[in-house]
């Protein structure tokens, strides 16, 4: 995994073509990249990133916020109403109760 200004890339290796290709994960663009050694795979994905911001720049669009810290979540409404409950009981929101929940999931 590859990380530069907040996108993160990820690199395959192409027996038959003998190349690195990589595409940029965290955004509905299609951001891809490709070298023939590390250091070209490296400076290739930096380039693409910067790129596609030059790109937003030059369009006045807002480049896509990499994981924004907004995500919508589809779950039944019991689990809905179970979670709610349980946050109550913690005296939290919740919203707070389900970061805190995933905070402890995602470091385990």
């Amino acid at each position: 995994m590859m990380k530069y200004k907040g996108y993160y890339g990820v690199v395959q290796y192409d027996d038959e073509a003998k190349i690195f290709h990589g595409e940029v994960l965290n955004t509905r663009a299609v951001i891809t990249f490709q070298g023939t050694t590390v250091n070209e795979i490296e400076q290739a994905f930096r380039d693409s990133v910067d790129d596609y911001l030059d790109w937003c720049k030059e369009r006045n669009k807002e480049p896509e916020k990499p994981f924004p810290g907004k995500f919508v979540l589809r779950l039944s409404p019991e689990l809905h109403r179970q979670l709610n409950l349980k946050a109550k009981i913690t005296d939290s929101s919740l919203n707070s109760f389900i970061v805190h929940t995933l905070e402890k999931a995602a470091v385990s």
